[in-house]
């Protein structure tokens, strides 16, 4: 599937040695080559991504707001724009990484547009949720703190519409160590099979350790629950990522 966004740099980011390590960080040298990255690391983006249009066509309710919390490049901004069915929607885009919305921002500028689109460089746990009939977090929850994730779906329960539904998509962790262990040996293997080395792999995964702690898909249905969401669903999984959608 043809991704909605330009083709970008291809990421050689961790293609040298680097002995001196730092957590990743969604900084411009990351913006630069996002699209790349994400393409070859991430199994099943892509088909998440065009498949957010569906939900657009579905889920969208007139004169509402639909959020995309760690919008990053804008591809699901982009893919949910093309697909809202309802009248008078704005979607309302949010990244903390002003390389990131500064090149998100370009690429919403190719493609012409009558949906609203409200971009904003912020932290996504400052932003009032309010009349929304859509939100998306794509692979974003899994960088908020363990202690403020609770908090946070709370806040985009409380300020979703009726009937409104929250996708929720995340590198996920099993609860069984011989699946854990066999999903994250397919992992590596997809990775390879897109071009990274070993040592690309390795220093990657040093990088993100700290930084991106993935849950089992039991763990973030409860945490729904708990919010008060009447559903919640996995609508989509291709190895260790899978997408879950929740319905107030």
């Amino acid at each position: 599937m043809k991704s909605p966004l330009p083709p970008t740099n291809r990421d050689q980011i961790y293609s040298e040695e680097q002995p001196m390590l730092v957590d990743f960080r969604f900084d411009e040298r990351v913006a630069k080559v996002f699209s790349d990255m994400i393409r070859r690391s991430v199994p099943g983006y892509s088909e998440i991504i065009s498949l957010l249009g569906l939900f657009a066509q579905n889920y969208s309710q007139p004169n509402s707001n639909i959020y995309d919390l760690g919008c990053s490049l804008g591809a699901s901004t982009l893919a949910l724009r093309e697909h809202i069915s309802a009248d008078g929607c704005t979607i309302v885009a949010v990244d903390n990484s002003e390389a990131m919305i500064e090149q998100c921002e370009k690429n919403l500028q190719q493609i012409d547009s009558t949906i609203k689109v409200d971009l904003r460089c912020a932290d996504i746990q400052d932003i009032e949720i309010r009349n929304a009939s859509i939100v998306v977090l794509n692979f974003t929850l899994q960088f908020i703190p363990l202690s403020e994730r609770v908090d946070l779906i709370k806040h985009i329960y409380n300020g979703l519409l009726p009937g409104g539904v929250l996708i929720l998509s995340e590198k996920i962790a099993f609860e069984k160590p011989e699946e854990q262990q066999q999903q994250e040996a397919l992992h590596i293997a997809f990775k390879q099979a897109n071009g990274y080395s070993e040592m690309e792999i390795s220093q990657k995964r040093a990088a993100l350790e700290q930084v991106l702690v993935p849950e089992t898909i039991m763990t973030h249905q409860q945490r729904l629950k708990d919010a008060g969401f009447a559903s919640s669903n996995v609508w989509f999984q291709c190895l260790n990522f899978a997408s879950i959608v929740a319905t107030k």
